[in-house]
């Protein structure tokens, strides 16, 4: 007889996000886990909610990645053009926003560093070169998280469907076996 309940490839868990459990027989997957048909229906339930919450939460966090992203590779290039400026021996012309709709003009000459809003209320200046290795770090580690985290969304959505692909199969098996059941009476 198979296993009542398995999961995909032995995984039990990714990155705190547990595996969900194939059942393969419903009968024996209720006798070992010592639940009635409506507890591992409330629990199956309760464990595919469980996934959505955390759908929501990785699903925000790759919204602000795939925003951060862009930020990252236009500092790397407002830097690149500063850099190519002054092997030229000619000034950048920049217009900054100064408040929504209010604009400046600046002209940036020859400029040796570099000032780079890390968040939380600092900025540090850096050289030239020191923010270009520094953004580079970044922006490669911004796309290293994303691609975790679009594994962990597949993972996820993954779980989700065992979960519900389960769900299904124990209403079926609970279904069939009332109506199993009534048919003997009938009889």
């Amino acid at each position: 007889m198979a296993a009542a309940a398995s999961t995909p490839q032995g995984m039990a868990e990714r990155r705190g996000i547990p595996a969900a459990a194939f059942v393969e027989d419903v009968e024996a997957y209720l006798r070992q886990s010592g639940l009635d048909v409506n507890s591992a229906l409330a629990f199956l339930q309760e464990r595919l909610q469980q996934y959505k919450v955390v759908e929501m939460k990785l699903l925000a966090q790759q919204r602000e990645l795939q925003a951060k992203i862009p930020d990252i590779e236009k500092c790397l290039e407002i830097v690149a053009a500063l850099q190519a400026k002054k092997s030229l021996g000619e000034a950048l012309i920049a217009d900054f926003e100064l408040s929504e709709g209010i604009y400046s003009r600046a002209k940036i000459e020859n400029t040796d560093s570099v000032c780079l809003w890390l968040g939380a209320n600092v900025m540090l200046e850096y050289s030239c070169e020191e923010a270009n290795v520094l953004l580079k770090m970044n922006l490669e580690n911004a796309k290293g998280s994303l691609e975790v985290l679009i594994g962990d969304l597949q993972f996820l959505r993954d779980q989700q469907t065992i979960t519900q692909v389960t769900i299904a199969r124990v209403f079926n098996w609970d279904v069939h076996q009332r109506r199993s059941k009534q048919a003997v009476k009938e009889t």
